[in-house]
């Protein structure tokens, strides 16, 4: 049986209310008071993943309309990113400074997959929520030996188990290469696509290649794909470097059919950057909206986030993918925070957070809710395919779950 769908217009009216959800007794953790909830994050403003810092960006500006509103239960809302440079050793270091000494409440939506890993087991260890993992590794979702920490990004495992299906049904003789970052990101992509493949596996993938993300250039990862007799080619990578993927691929005038994994695809920050031409008719998956798709020119909740994004972050391009994703996750941060009403300790934030049903953001697809339990933290675990005809995203098919790996092999 389907769960009931809680629509973001009922819950807006219910944070802007005067009543809201408080409780009768307060009770506060740290970095909250009567007047302000203090909240932190690791961010890439700088280093290689910089193309990314959109996102805290967004959340900050969103954070910043709320509290022109009133913020949330009468209490302003104050985020303290902090540049991490995307250095695993920088994001423990800046971690520990919000947490010891700015004394936040929680650490909200962290960027990262190495990033993350490196503060895991610090904020598990100190009862400090890790809320909304932007990443999309499996280990954000382990509620028995992490249990502080939730995440928001749906899995690269359930992603790639996703596109096995498609090219089993589609393209069963594909000769698979895939490009992949050296860490977490990479390993999970590649082992969905192995789980969705199934017996076809170790036949239908030819070669994968590696590259870490201090490279200057994977122009050699891409010939020797080339070379592999690839002709469908996985990009498991970041903005970056799937950028300069599909430039080298229409280089060499290489014709492989292209999956582009949804950590990088943004139109104005990778499709732009690696030329349109080269990037017609290449496939993703997706959770959200793209902005200027013309399906959602009448769209009450397309017409609000361009409406922000003009007011409250002029000259940033509404295409960003990147900027969709922090304006989603700043909707849901906030939910969850008005939810804990004057209850606002660390443990029911936690709460809260692990107890989400039927949440319906509005720049998410038709359909996909966030859906949480305090056995099973995924948020979103829904898709769509899309295809790029260059110049927007264009939706095709179903909404398609991954279901389980077992599952994955059989379809």
């Amino acid at each position: 049986m389907r769960k009931p769908i809680v629509t973001f217009a009922v819950w807006a009216f219910a944070l802007t209310g005067a009543l809201g959800t408080a409780n009768a007794q307060k009770a506060y953790g740290p970095g909250v008071s009567d007047t302000e909830i203090l909240l932190g994050a690791n961010a890439p403003y700088s280093g290689p993943a910089s193309i990314y810092a959109s996102f805290p960006k967004t959340m900050l500006a969103y954070f910043a309309m709320l509290n022109e509103k009133g913020g949330i239960n009468g209490r302003h809302i104050n985020l303290l990113t902090r540049d991490d440079a995307y250095s695993p050793p920088k994001t423990v270091e800046v971690t520990r400074a919000l947490v010891e000494n700015d004394k936040v409440l929680a650490i909200m939506a962290p960027f990262g997959t190495p990033t993350n890993a490196a503060i895991q087991k610090y904020l598990n260890s100190n009862g400090v929520p890790q809320l909304l993992v932007q990443s999309g590794g499996t280990r954000w979702n382990d509620p028995k030996q992490f249990p502080w920490t939730t995440p928001y990004s749906p899995t690269y495992v359930n992603e790639s188990r996703i596109i096995a299906r498609y090219v089993l049904r589609e393209k069963p003789d594909a000769k698979i290469g895939v490009l992949l970052q050296a860490d977490d990101i990479g390993k999970d992509f590649v082992l969905g696509l192995k789980e969705g493949l199934g017996a076809k596996a170790d036949t239908m993938i030819v070669k994968e290649a590696m590259y870490q993300s201090t490279e200057p250039t994977i122009d050699s990862q891409i010939v020797n794909l080339k070379a592999s007799g690839a002709d469908t080619v996985l990009i498991a990578a970041q903005n970056k470097f799937a950028s300069m993927a599909i430039r080298k691929i229409h280089e060499l005038g290489w014709k492989p059919l292209i999956f582009l994994g949804s950590t990088a695809n943004s139109i104005a920050g990778v499709l732009v950057p690696a030329g349109l031409e080269a990037s017609t008719g290449i496939l993703t998956t997706t959770s959200y909206k793209t902005p200027n798709d013309p399906a959602w020119a009448n769209d009450k909740g397309m017409a609000d986030y361009l409406a922000f994004v003009a007011k409250y972050m002029p000259g940033m391009d509404p295409n960003d993918v990147i900027a969709v994703t922090g304006y989603t996750t700043a909707q849901l941060g906030a939910i969850i925070l008005q939810r804990c009403g004057d209850n606002l300790t660390r443990e029911n934030v936690l709460k809260q957070a692990t107890n989400l049903s039927g949440i319906a953001l509005p720049m998410l697809l038709p359909g996909i809710t966030i859906q949480t339990t305090p056995q099973d933290y995924a948020a979103i675990t829904e898709r769509r395919f899309a295809r790029f005809d260059g110049k927007t995203w264009v939706l095709f098919g179903d909404i398609v779950g991954a279901g389980t790996a077992k599952q994955a092999a059989k379809d």
